[in-house]
């Protein structure tokens, strides 16, 4: 009984909040957003999601790539609907850039492939443009590229401050954008399969803590990309950190600071959602397992209030895990973690608000044991866990199915009144009877 008077309550709350999801975009199948929601074909979408930075670097190999179908078809069979993934690498060993404005085409390939499979599987894509660290190039490359053609450069966090370097990675976005698919047939900027372009993965400037560095950066490529793709959405790649624009958030953070601001940066104009990563082993790594679990809920608390009352823009906790490195992992322990970060993304997005997905680090394939880095999941053998995921990917099926139950039977309504004012009208004046 109690079950059922929930469920009613429930429905009733969201009857009542209907009205934000009428008259919406046709369905072309690109997601969209809509004030504090994501939108796909006028249905609210919710991202239960993965990260496997290793998609494009593995199907490079044609010999490879059943890891990656592998993949696709575990996370599609678990409910998960996006997928986030790195579109470059810089130089080095197998890069996709090799020199600036040269490219690689069987990491390309390797690329185009991941697309197409993702789009087999019914699972969209983020696609990052570059990296902060040096694995896969980053920063740090651009720099060296530069300073090989005689700029005089110092600093990794040169890569936001010179224009050379900002012209080296502004080509990079205009290769990627428009680079056509040779196994889609679809130019990437007019591909529905990618849900949005990432800026960098967790851009940092601690040469700049003030964080006009990022800002500057951050708003000048925004505006780049959407001059060439207006289908796709933008977000920066942000961890999360609070900056200089709200200095009461701040005690908020672990104990560095580097040059980014959760709300100054997510309010760029081109930015189109929010971001958030929760890593309270690495960051707060002296604190026993309570403390970490007490940091994550006022964190997260705080980024899901901060997008739907100040930057009134989605939210996607677009990294999170616990790594089995850890001074006394158990699985039980990892499960606590995700079923927080997911009770907070469900308990949102129920009520209508900003949290809309979180994507864990990371999904790897059987197999791939030279690409374990603590965090991993295999699905097939980390049972709790992944049935964790299935019941996240399915309690968030369910509120769109009920959303999108809702939004059909106010469209009945409308049509039912239209009829009914059409038949008034054509028997205006009409004599009824004898």
């Amino acid at each position: 009984m109690k079950k059922h008077l929930a469920s009613a309550i429930f429905l009733i709350f969201l009857v009542q909040n209907i009205c934000f999801f009428v008259e919406v975009e046709a369905g072309d199948g690109f997601i969209r957003t809509r004030g504090i929601h994501f939108m796909l074909n006028g249905d609210p979408f919710y991202a239960n999601g993965f990260n496997a930075y290793w998609l494009m670097y593995v199907a490079s190999d044609p010999s490879q790539r059943s890891k990656v179908s592998a993949a696709f078809k575990q996370a599609s069979s678990h409910g998960l609907s996006v997928a986030r993934t790195w579109a470059f690498s810089d130089g080095g060993y197998k890069p996709l850039q090799y020199a600036p404005g040269s490219y690689n085409e069987d990491m390309f390939k390797g690329l185009d492939f991941v697309i197409s499979e993702a789009r087999r599987y019914g699972i969209k894509v983020v696609l990052s443009l570059a990296n902060n660290y040096e694995s896969f190039g980053g920063k740090k490359q651009y720099v060296n590229w530069a300073t090989s053609h005689g700029q005089y450069l110092n600093s990794d966090d040169d890569f936001f401050r010179n224009p050379v370097v900002k012209g080296y990675y502004k080509n990079h976005i205009r290769t990627v954008l428009n680079r056509y698919n040779t196994f889609t047939g679809v130019v990437y900027k007019n591909d529905p399969t990618i849900m949005a372009w990432e800026l960098m993965n967790e851009p940092r400037c601690t040469s700049d803590p003030s964080g006009r560095t990022i800002q500057g950066w951050a708003t000048e490529m925004a505006s780049y990309v959407k001059s060439i793709d207006r289908n796709h959405l933008l977000e920066v790649g942000l961890e999360g950190f609070y900056g200089q624009s709200t200095p009461q958030r701040r005690s908020l953070n672990p104990n560095f600071d580097i040059g980014t601001d959760f709300i100054a940066n997510n309010r760029i104009p081109g930015i189109d959602f929010a971001t958030a990563h929760a890593y309270p082993d690495q960051w707060i790594t002296n604190s026993n397992d309570q403390a970490q679990l007490s940091f994550l809920n006022n964190w997260l608390n705080s980024h899901i209030q901060d997008a739907q009352y100040i930057l009134r823009k989605p939210l996607l906790i677009t990294e999170f895990g616990k790594s089995w490195k850890d001074s006394g992992f158990s699985s039980y322990k990892r499960d606590l973690l995700y079923n927080t970060v997911y009770y907070k993304i469900y308990s949102s997005a129920k009520r209508g608000g900003a949290a809309a997905g979180g994507f864990f680090w990371q999904l790897l394939s059987e197999g791939m044991d030279s690409f374990r880095d603590g965090y991993e999941i295999v699905l097939s053998q980390n049972p709790s866990t992944a049935n964790l995921i299935a019941q996240q990917s399915h309690k968030l099926y369910q509120i769109r199915k009920i959303f999108s139950r809702m939004r059909n039977i106010q469209r009945w309504k409308r049509a039912k009144a239209a009829r009914r004012g059409d038949w008034t009208g054509s028997n205006r004046g009409r004599r009824i009877g004898n």
